[in-house]
């Protein structure tokens, strides 16, 4: 009878110690190592329909010296067109590239700053080896003077300087005139942005989501047509 005893105080302890054991279980997952890395902080999303899924990628930012960025292989990307006949890039190609020197808090010593864009450009010696690279990607067989070597993300918007991701050759709008270089629409674009941006009219994160969703569209999705 003593035995029999014994027994169920051993079981009725293992049933206790299992019932505990359920209850830590509970209290932790069972493997940290599987829960996602939490997603960037950076703002990068516009207001309005078709905006970028999630934060712009971001480059290696001002170098003290440049060397030619390898391109996408030739061929592989293609161009878009508005309804208008306005040039876009090709998403996967050259979705914008934000510059890591420039944020919402230093604005005022960054591109608000007069000349700031041009102490951050490659030179032309290493953007011009790019250009005839970026054309090949893009099919572009028009005349290379009438084409611009473009930062879909402008310098003075906070892009960066040389990213491929943030480069392409943005062929001639339509009403352009063969052989009298580049008249980009997009620069006015980029000026009346950039005004509002150190303004403090827009901020940092809408202009850059805005004008890589669609140049054309930028400044009315910004309010500030």
């Amino acid at each position: 009878m003593a035995v029999l005893h014994r027994r169920l105080a051993v079981a009725t302890l293992a049933v206790v110690v299992a019932a505990a054991c359920a209850s830590c279980s509970k209290d932790k997952p069972a493997d940290d190592t599987k829960h996602p890395t939490p997603a960037s902080s950076t703002p990068g999303t516009a207001p309005g329909a078709g905006a970028p899924a999630g934060p712009l990628p971001q480059g290696p930012g001002p170098q003290t010296k440049y060397t030619v960025q390898a391109q996408p292989a030739p061929g592989s990307c293609h161009y878009r067109y508005t309804a208008d006949k306005q040039p876009l890039p090709d998403t996967k190609c050259t979705p914008g590239a934000r510059n890591p020197a420039v944020t919402q808090a230093n604005l005022k010593s960054t591109i608000c700053v007069p000349g700031y864009t041009s102490k951050i450009r490659p030179p032309a010696s290493i953007t011009g080896a790019e250009k005839a690279a970026n054309a090949k990607s893009y099919n572009y067989t028009g005349p290379m003077n009438d084409a611009e070597y473009d930062h879909y993300l402008p310098l003075s918007w906070g892009g960066d300087p040389d990213d491929a991701r943030n480069l392409w050759v943005e062929p001639p709008s339509p009403d352009h005139k063969s052989g009298a270089g580049p008249n980009n629409p997009k620069d006015v674009v980029e000026s009346r942005g950039h005004a509002a941006i150190c303004s403090g009219k827009i901020t940092l994160a809408a202009a850059q989501a805005a004008i890589t969703t669609d140049w054309t569209t930028a400044l009315k999705t910004l309010g500030l047509t």
